[in-house]
């Protein structure tokens, strides 16, 4: 029953992957996207790996391929002009998929002499997520630590990237808010009874 599962499972994943690069409306190509996710999550579900099957939804579904779906239907870009000329990249598309399904013939081929008898699966074992965590934290924590370095480098380079000063728009000024003193900032008026202000 496993197998029938893997074999439907990763059939979906395929055709989704292929529909996300054939649809020609973005949206579509977002929506298959998703189906792509939610079945990888399925197979990572088949192999016990259920953490990392939840990551993939709650981090790439959950956030990732919405927010590449709001900015697709935010953008007014004519995407069959910018899909004319991608046929002359279709040689170089095929190479790197001629690689690819090579690399993965040598990941398969290796498999066989791959051990997997640390793999506990009895009640009360260490579950993938304690095991995950433990290596994570103690043999690849320089890693970690440096992904997690190389993330802020990224952010606050998209940040200085993408500002800009223009004339007419306001911008605060942060050293004059925080030079304020009270006498700059209210003032006392002393109105006679029965008028305003």
């Amino acid at each position: 029953m496993a197998l029938i599962a893997f074999g439907l499972i990763a059939a979906v994943v395929i055709l989704s992957a292929l529909f996300v690069i054939a649809a020609r409306n973005p949206v579509h190509s977002v929506l298959w996207l998703i189906l792509a996710f939610f079945s990888s999550a399925g197979l990572m579900v088949l192999i016990g790996a259920e953490f990392l099957a939840m990551l993939l939804i709650v981090v790439y579904v959950g956030a990732v391929a919405v927010l590449f779906l709001f900015v697709v239907m935010m953008l007014d870009v004519d995407f069959v002009e910018l899909k004319q000329g991608s046929l002359g990249y279709w040689p170089f598309a095929l190479l790197i998929g001629v690689i690819l399904v090579a690399e993965l013939a040598l990941v398969w081929s290796a498999s066989g002499s791959l051990n997997f008898d640390a793999f506990d699966p009895s009640p009360g074992a260490e579950t993938n997520t304690e095991a995950i965590g433990a290596v994570m934290y103690t043999q690849y924590l320089l890693l970690f630590q440096l992904a997690g370095f190389i993330l802020l480098v990224a952010m606050i380079g998209a940040i200085v990237l993408t500002l800009r000063h223009r004339p007419n728009v306001r911008r605060q000024n942060v050293s004059a808010q925080t030079g304020r003193r009270r006498a700059d900032a209210t003032e006392l008026k002393d109105p006679a009874p029965g008028q305003g202000i």
